[in-house]
């Protein structure tokens, strides 16, 4: 399937816990369970559907997994033979109250068959004999890239190196603008390669983005204070404000400006991968209240007093 919920489909929360996701699933596979509509060919696919869905989030290392990479990543990663390796149907329906006439599962070369309707596959695979060998995938690898702010804002090139296959191997990778800490790279076949004969995993570049001396960074939004005096506060000003691509913005301080007010830069910000959309500058206004007056600051100060000020 492509992009696919597994929690909308069994109607459950993203929090659920796995009991509630176990009887979800109960319910469900009674409405559509082949023994129960015998001949529904739609009935017969939405029972696939939640079969898939339930092998996922029933599986503690599946579920953590999709719910990381969402379903797009999950699905790179696993194939359905993959997502139904080690689940076994035959205890499932059994537990529920069905026989095994029209479904069931079992071992076989350290694989995972399933039969449905007297051979063929319930999950769209070619089987012989009324059974599927799961071609199980090789492990994922992680690597964390970190980047300064600048690389991140407008991309750059990263050679790494990381053990692969029992042996240290180079790449050099391409990092796209607006690569934000979090962010994933996948390069294919680039993981550990399967013991059973099955495609070598993938290599992710996750991103981290350092700490910058002048800004603060949420996501795609940047945040920099500047400070100003409380005459500029009270009578309104213009400051300058640095932005990530070595310009300087004048921005208008309208008068009665109060401390900490967050004024917005549209457009500012890091760009959005693959995107031609960025976030926005933050400048947060910081009032400098002097703490020594001299005679001539008390006397005015003084006379604003007498106005009501």
């Amino acid at each position: 399937m492509s992009e696919t919920d597994y929690y909308k489909m069994l109607g459950v929360e993203k929090k659920a816990s796995d009991d509630q996701i176990k009887k979800a699933y109960r319910k469900l596979a009674m409405k559509y369970h082949p023994d129960h509509t015998k001949g529904d060919k739609a009935a017969e696919e939405k029972f696939k559907q939640i079969s898939e869905a339930y092998a996922v989030l029933s599986d503690k290392k599946k579920r953590e997994q999709y719910d990381e990479f969402g379903a797009n990543g999950f699905q790179q990663r696993y194939s359905q033979e993959d997502i139904f390796s080690g689940f076994d149907f035959g205890d499932i329906f059994k537990e529920f109250g069905f026989g095994q006439s029209s479904f069931t599962s079992g071992k076989m070369g350290g694989g995972r068959r399933f039969s449905f309707n007297q051979g063929s596959s319930p999950f769209g695979g070619s089987c012989q004999g009324g059974r599927q060998q799961a071609r199980i995938k090789g492990s994922d690898l992680m690597y964390e890239v970190p980047l300064t702010l600048q690389e991140a804002a407008s991309g750059t090139s990263k050679i790494i190196s990381y053990q692969h296959a029992g042996r240290f191997e180079k790449l050099t990778v391409k990092i796209p603008k607006g690569m934000i800490s979090g962010k994933k790279l996948r390069i294919a076949g680039k993981g550990e390669p399967s013991s059973f004969g099955g495609p070598p995993g993938d290599l992710f570049i996750k991103a981290k983005i350092l700490k910058d001396p002048n800004y603060v960074i949420e996501d795609n939004n940047l945040y920099i204070n500047r400070e100003i005096k409380l005459s500029e506060a009270l009578l309104g000003s213009k400051i300058a404000v640095p932005t990530i691509e070595n310009k300087e913005l004048s921005l208008k301080i309208p008068a009665g400006t109060k401390h900490l007010t967050k004024m917005r830069l549209s457009g500012h910000g890091l760009p959005y991968m693959h995107t031609n959309k960025k976030g926005d500058l933050f400048v947060k206004i910081h009032i400098k209240m002097p703490e020594h007056l001299n005679k001539k600051q008390k006397h005015l100060i003084k006379e604003l007093a007498d106005t009501g000020l």
